[in-house]
């Protein structure tokens, strides 16, 4: 081998082992990211906070506080559109007076107070607002429009 063909030989050992070093260097970055990040993931579900726990674990537990959060989250959604549809009808009650007018003109009272049929309150007591609101409609229903006896 001459001179020149070993200082090519070097010169590529030499970039090779280059080559070899920066690959090295940022296989053990995603390395450590990887290992950071199953890190913050396990001290983000509340029952493996800084605890040890293994990655199929971390991923195991993670995947079901997931679901758990979704699930409330679907609840409390529903809970806010409840909310507002009792809002909407406590402000058509306040707006009304307290009682609300049947498309015939009979009054239907949202409390109690003996305006609508004794029917109607046994049905009104056992629901919450939005079971009122639904009750009114099927007292409404079962009213009727008045007929001359009634008027």
């Amino acid at each position: 081998m001459s001179d020149e063909e070993r200082d090519v030989d070097i010169e590529s050992d030499g970039e090779e082992a280059d080559k070899r070093a920066h690959h090295n260097a940022l296989e053990r970055r995603r390395r450590d990211h990887i290992k950071y990040s199953f890190s913050s993931l396990r001290d983000a579900v509340p029952s493996l906070q800084r605890e040890k726990a293994s990655r199929a674990q971390i991923l195991k537990k993670a995947a079901d506080y997931i679901q758990t959060m979704r699930r409330k989250n679907t609840a409390h959604l529903q809970d806010i559109e409840d909310l507002k549809r009792q809002n909407k009808l406590l402000e058509d009650q306040r707006r009304f007076g307290g009682a609300l007018l049947s498309p015939w003109g009979r009054k239907v009272s949202l409390g109690g107070g003996g305006t609508a049929p004794s029917h109607f309150y046994g049905a009104a007591k056992a629901v919450d607002v939005l079971g009122i609101y639904i009750s009114w409609l099927v007292a409404l229903d079962t009213l009727g429009p008045p007929t001359r006896a009634a008027t």
